[in-house]
């Protein structure tokens, strides 16, 4: 991906540019990862790369693949089912603690430090995620609620890239969050609102926001709910399929 290459060229700057202040280069020497002056006149600029994609499966396909994850005992498939129902991203949902956790309430508070736009971001639980979580917890390690296997740390997220690898799966974890939201606009009624509300995405202007005082859980929780339903392969209550033209 581009932007990968365009950190690890920095780093070979960075390592390059070292070596050569420690007299292992000599000092004259250009340094063959300098952007500005070198590679910027031979390659295009950043803003021409194209940016990649998360692939994401098609939600048609989640319900079978959600089965099929069900059938295995691994941590990872654990997690990475909780991901999909709570449609968040790995890194929040592998760093989830037992203290952000209120099974009472079927509520996981995110704290804003761990949160991309920077504020605390509940997320209502369906049963099925419910259900992970219980089960998570009865053999429960230590704070995190998927553990790795190096004690006090989180499941990384390769664990999770193997996974999807040994699953045949050439889809990512991220690319769940983009099923939910085509599921949620081309077969439900759910606000579009809501559906970018599940998704943590900042919504409106600044005066929009400020006047938007309500994380509307309440109704997330009935879309995390009817997402959970979809998932396990059935369709009732708030889902209404939209119908589909001839030729769609």
């Amino acid at each position: 991906m581009p932007e990968t290459a365009s950190r690890l060229r920095g780093r070979i700057e960075t390592v390059l540019d070292a070596a050569k202040a420690k007299g292992h280069i000599g000092r004259n020497e250009a340094n063959p990862a300098r952007w500005r002056g070198h590679l910027d006149k031979l390659l295009p600029r950043p803003s021409k790369l194209s940016r990649g994609h998360h692939a994401a499966m098609p939600y048609a396909d989640v319900p079978a693949f959600v089965a099929e994850i069900r059938q295995r005992a691994a941590t990872a498939a654990r997690a990475l089912e909780f991901c999909i129902l709570t449609a968040t991203r790995s890194s929040e949902a592998l760093r989830a603690a037992w203290e952000e956790i209120d099974l009472d309430a079927k509520v996981w508070t995110i704290p804003a430090e761990r949160m991309k736009a920077g504020r605390p971001h509940r997320v209502p639980l369906s049963g099925r995620a419910a259900e992970i979580l219980k089960e998570m917890g009865a053999g429960r390690s230590g704070d995190f609620v998927f553990p790795g296997q190096r004690p006090g740390r989180p499941l990384s997220n390769m664990a999770l890239e193997m996974f999807l690898r040994r699953a045949q799966s050439e889809y990512t974890t991220h690319g769940f969050r983009s099923s939910f939201r085509d599921w949620a606009g081309n077969e439900t009624t759910f606000p579009r609102e809501l559906a970018e509300h599940a998704l943590a995405h900042v919504i409106g202007d600044k005066a929009e926001q400020a006047y938007r005082r309500s994380d509307a859980l309440t109704r997330r929780r009935e879309l995390m709910e009817a997402w959970a339903r979809y998932c396990e392969g059935g369709q009732r209550d708030n889902v209404v399929v939209m119908p589909r033209r001839a030729g769609q």
